[in-house]
């Protein structure tokens, strides 16, 4: 689809494609098949397999593009000679001439055993508003529907519908009525961990309140 603009593909499951007129921005880039080459900015939430995912980043990167992470992903991006960006929530960086802000990205309600969680708040884990030729985007990660969402003001937010790790669909669209974005894009699904069902769930709920773009993947 684009906005303003601004082209935005949805790739595999949390990994899309943000192209401006100057600059590409890739968000945790995931199962990847063919070689582009053309990211500006790859920016990664944390460091799941499904995220970080080292192939995949090295299909989408430029030679001169920069890679953005949370501190601890450190040691996995050493294979890479490009500059890299290491980041903890609540921080504002201007890369490239593109703004980005980093905010939280945690559960509280998902489980892995007794009260632990998938994603812990104290793990550093981060979502990013950011923006490309004035379009402010936000890709949010790995979360639950969380307080520090009542403070994201977006034009096209991407919010994890696939329930189990992340947010359910009635979660997000919860969180997709506070946000209030021009444009709401169901994102973590398809790719083994969720499926288009609740996108569709998403969006039914969303109902009329908010545009829901569903996106088919560039890569089929």
């Amino acid at each position: 689809m684009e906005y303003k603009g601004v082209k935005i593909e949805w790739m595999h499951h949390n990994c899309f494609k943000i192209t401006g007129k100057d600059k590409i921005v890739y968000t945790d880039p995931y199962k990847i098949e063919d070689d582009y080459k053309d990211g500006g900015l790859v920016l990664i939430t944390h460091d799941h397999y499904d995220h970080l995912d080292v192939d995949s980043i090295k299909k989408v990167i430029s030679d001169s593009g920069v890679i953005i992470a949370p501190k601890d992903c450190g040691p996995r991006l050493d294979t890479f000679g490009n500059r890299k960006v290491f980041v903890s929530p609540f921080e504002v960086k201007i890369i490239d001439g593109v703004t980005i802000k980093t905010v939280p990205s945690y559960n509280v309600n998902k489980f892995r055993s007794g009260k632990e969680v998938f994603h812990p708040k104290n793990k550093g884990n981060v979502g990013y508003i950011f923006i490309v030729d004035d379009l402010r985007l936000y890709i949010a990660g790995d979360t639950d529907f969380i307080e520090e969402m009542k403070d994201i003001r977006v034009d096209v937010a991407f919010l994890p519908v696939s329930g189990t790790y992340v947010m359910t669909p009635e979660e997000a669209a919860e969180a997709a009525a506070v946000i209030n974005p021009r444009v709401v894009i169901p994102a973590h699904y398809g790719s083994g961990i969720g499926t288009a069902k609740e996108a569709e769930e998403f969006k039914k709920l969303v109902g009329d309140r908010l545009k829901v773009e569903i996106l088919k993947s560039s890569e089929e």
